[in-house]
């Protein structure tokens, strides 16, 4: 099994005081690796490639978590039967992820439970007291 990916930047690194870290693309990302296997936040894209949708699903579903998704295509309907196939609190369609105070978002696994804005937000936040 390949444990090491190829890191592609063009620029070199910026000179000064404080934290920098550039935006990166990691290829031949596979199940195993950190960069599949866990959260990154930051700049950074790591690319897996699936033999197939199946593949694809099946990939995107073994991750321990799930915040949010985006499907890249033409087929709007075939996009939305995918979605529904993933486990992940949200799937943007043709856009990135991203919130809108009427839309409930949040995530599911080990990215969270419950949901933010929308009504379904509203308890989130909400301390009942029973007297």
């Amino acid at each position: 099994m390949r444990t090491s990916v190829r890191v592609r930047r063009k620029d070199p690194p910026i000179d000064g005081e404080g934290n920098f870290y550039a935006p990166t693309i990691l290829a031949d990302v596979r199940l195993g690796m950190a960069a599949f296997d866990e959260e990154t936040f930051g700049p950074v894209a790591a690319i897996t490639i699936a033999d197939n949708i199946e593949h694809a699903i099946e990939l995107a579903n073994t991750s321990d978590y799930g915040l949010g998704g985006c499907l890249w295509t033409s087929d709007i309907a075939r996009a939305q039967r995918i979605a529904r196939r993933l486990e992940t609190g949200g799937v943007f369609i043709n856009g990135i992820t991203s919130s809108n105070a009427r839309i409930p978002i949040g995530g599911v696994k080990k990215s969270g439970y419950g949901r933010e804005l929308s009504h379904f937000g509203l308890r989130e936040f909400t301390n009942a007291q029973a007297v």
